[in-house]
């Protein structure tokens, strides 16, 4: 079996845990891959890739060009990059991780006249080395990026869980994260989960994945 025929089985595993209409899409994360190793995920089913680096996610697209996939955006943007990215149009940005950037994000697409699609990054777990908005502060930043950036669509929430060794502390913070995307009525992507703790993410609640390490072997 291929390493993304391994990882679709405990997917399937942990989706059925919660429940048979339980859907979860899984985002290939290539950041520390080549274009020959996407293009060789690709030809064992996978469609839809992220990657963190503006340069990284452009460089790779003209390498695959001729393919028909689905880029995902899920770096730190650097407000000097928001053109670029929008210029790329990417499938989703994960990473808008504060209101004044959701704003600057937005401002460029009124002035290109284009619309994307993005989550709201949270920080879950507190943790001082990861971007987002606090847990207290999600729902409220949330509908005021919906209310006042017309052309950014926010479609979910994203987050990094907890980075300890404690499941129980992980777990909380994807159980936060879930409480918190269950509150927003138009919301539909709830990303939570990575290589080392996505099935414990699916049975929170996750119902979109971003795995690398497990998956590029």
């Amino acid at each position: 079996m291929t390493s993304l025929d391994l990882v679709m089985e405990r997917i399937e595993k942990a989706r059925l845990a919660v429940s048979a209409h339980h859907i979860v899409q899984l985002i290939a994360v290539s950041k520390y891959s080549t274009a020959d190793e996407v293009a060789a995920l690709y030809a064992q089913g996978q469609r839809a890739f992220g990657e963190n680096k503006v340069q990284d996610m452009e460089s790779k697209m003209e390498q695959l060009a001729d393919l028909p996939l689905s880029w995902h955006f899920m770096g730190n943007l650097q407000s000097n990059k928001i053109n670029k990215l929008i210029d790329l149009n990417p499938a989703l940005i994960h990473s808008v991780s504060s209101l004044e950037l959701a704003q600057a994000i937005d401002q460029r697409l009124a002035a290109k006249g284009k619309k994307l699609s993005a989550l709201l990054q949270i920080n879950s777990a507190y943790e001082e080395t990861k971007g987002g908005v606090t847990p207290e502060e999600a729902v409220d930043v949330f509908t005021t990026i919906t209310a006042s950036c017309p052309n950014l669509n926010l479609k979910g929430v994203m987050t990094i869980g907890a980075h300890v060794e404690d499941d129980a502390v992980i777990q909380k913070s994807f159980e936060t994260t879930r409480a918190i995307f269950e509150q927003l009525p138009d919301a539909s992507i709830c990303s939570m989960g990575m290589s080392g703790d996505f099935e414990l993410a699916i049975r929170c609640g996750s119902n979109m994945v971003r795995l690398g390490s497990v998956l590029f072997k």
